[in-house]
């Protein structure tokens, strides 16, 4: 039996195993449809208001008397047209700044028993180098903040950091990145592309080591060798 064909027979498994606690744990019913002027209407409040979040637009749709969940709201901001003027401006400012500019991301790995490892990595835009890597099983925001100090000491940080919304932040996060004189910038929601080096790193890894090994466990994909192999793909 061939590697490969084992991989690729966990990966499925993995895929079973999830999609049957997904079905088990999903409500029943599922959630009230919201009419299109409400779409149309979240729709053009993201466009006029890029800074607003979910909470902001929630707030201003109950002032005018849509009684609509900040879930809902969150999801269709997702799904919002996007302007190209943005994109000009977000692509400019990554040329004009790469030497100056890191980014951080996570991505997930399944283990031998179904379980998920969150791998946590900043990576420089100059050089594409990985500055610093480490795994967790449950990642929080105090874990987040140790990884930055480790990989940002004696005054090596960089000037501006790309990130994403991720929840795993929360406030320490960005508040911790401010005091250490690092200019935070976080992605639009549903935009992986403005944190492009990062994406493309990972999906280089997963081609080139994750799709051909899998992980025992945490302390496996944190070993030495297994590590060193995930700096250099």
């Amino acid at each position: 039996m061939l590697p490969d064909t084992v991989v690729r027979w966990h990966q499925a498994g993995f895929k079973l195993y999830w999609a049957m606690l997904c079905k088990v744990r999903k409500r029943v019913g599922g959630g009230r449809k919201i009419s299109k002027p409400i779409r149309e209407l979240i729709f053009q409040m993201v466009a006029e208001n890029p800074n607003w979040g979910a909470p902001r637009i929630h707030g201003e749709l109950l002032m005018l008397g849509f009684d609509v969940s900040e879930t809902t709201i969150s999801r269709w901001m997702k799904r919002a047209p996007k302007s190209p003027q943005p994109a000009k401006r977000w692509l400019a400012f990554l040329r004009n700044h790469r030497e100056a500019i890191a980014a951080m991301d996570f991505f997930t790995v399944p283990t031998l028993t179904f379980n998920v490892l969150y791998c946590f990595f900043i990576i420089s835009h100059d050089r594409r180098r990985i500055l610093h890597l480490n795994v967790s099983r449950h990642p929080t925001g105090g874990w987040i903040v140790q990884q930055l100090r480790e990989a940002f000491p004696y005054e090596e940080a960089p000037k501006f950091l790309v990130f994403d919304r991720d929840a795993k932040y929360g406030f320490a996060v960005p508040a911790t990145i401010k005091s250490m004189q690092i200019t935070p910038v976080r992605t639009s929601i549903g935009s992986p592309w403005q944190n492009g080096v990062a994406e493309r790193w990972v999906g280089s890894c997963r081609r080139e080591l994750l799709d051909h090994v899998i992980a025992l466990n945490e302390r496996h994909l944190k070993t030495s060798p297994f590590q060193s192999r995930l700096l250099l793909s």
